[in-house]
């Protein structure tokens, strides 16, 4: 109680005094677009209709996705960005147990069901320059909540690529990652027949995930879940 008194609990977006730690305020929380409603089954897309139980995107139904199931607690905006890019590049790691929480929550069934947490990883060169690798701490927080096996080293970049925030179209930001990750030979009979689930901040086209998801299957893993912080959405034909 002395604690709470001293050191009361902050919106970990604007830093305005809350009651509840690890969370956003009113305003805040009045701002973030959350994932929410119908939603594609494979890739987690939000539709603008209800297209009925069980409909998958048109996207994935054009080119299915690598991994079995994706999931995201937020539209990615101008809101979610400035959240996602202070605890990326800036630091704010304060904000992590809010990010674990929510992630909980929309993620609760592909973690329940996963053996294995594995993060999306960071070339060397980049984690250096970064210091940390955030989709590591997101890990390490699910990992905790449901106590499975945390494999840092399940994947690993084999090249260093350009961000893929530069990359100008989807076809772009798969040939920059494609033979990019692997899983490496020491750790691919842990892999085998194993439920395994990524986790990573932003789904732009899925073309990191699916990247991720093929090493992994070329290892052998069952089934391949993601969860991500947030989740790119553009306008796109509806369900199938």
């Amino acid at each position: 109680m002395g604690l709470v008194f001293l050191f009361p609990p902050l919106c970990v977006s604007c830093g305005a005094q809350i009651g509840e730690p690890y969370s956003l305020c009113g305003d805040c929380w009045k701002e973030i677009s959350f994932v929410g409603g119908a939603i594609c089954q494979i890739c987690g897309l939000p539709f603008e209709i209800d297209p009925g139980e069980g409909a998958v995107c048109a996207g994935c139904y054009a080119e299915p996705t690598v991994f079995d199931c994706a999931r995201s607690v937020f539209h990615y905006d101008e809101v979610s960005k400035r959240l996602i890019l202070g605890f990326k590049h800036g630091d704010r790691l304060e904000r992590a147990p809010a990010f674990i929480h929510w992630l909980e929550r929309v993620g609760r069934p592909l973690a329940e069901e996963a053996d294995i947490i594995v993060p999306v990883p960071l070339h060397p060169s980049r984690l250096w320059r970064r210091r940390y690798n955030q989709s590591a701490v997101l890990a390490i927080g699910i990992e905790r909540r449901f106590n499975k096996i945390y494999a840092p080293q399940a994947l690993e970049r084999v090249r260093a690529t350009p961000s893929q925030g530069e990359m100008p179209s989807a076809k772009a930001r798969a040939r920059n990652v494609a033979a990019a990750l692997r899983v490496p030979d020491r750790l691919r009979h842990e892999i085998a027949r194993k439920n395994i689930l990524l986790l990573d901040d932003v789904y732009t086209t899925g073309a990191t995930l699916n990247a991720c998801a093929r090493a992994l299957r070329a290892a052998g893993a069952a089934r391949i879940g993601a969860l991500t912080l947030a989740r790119v959405v553009r306008p796109r034909s509806g369900a199938i």
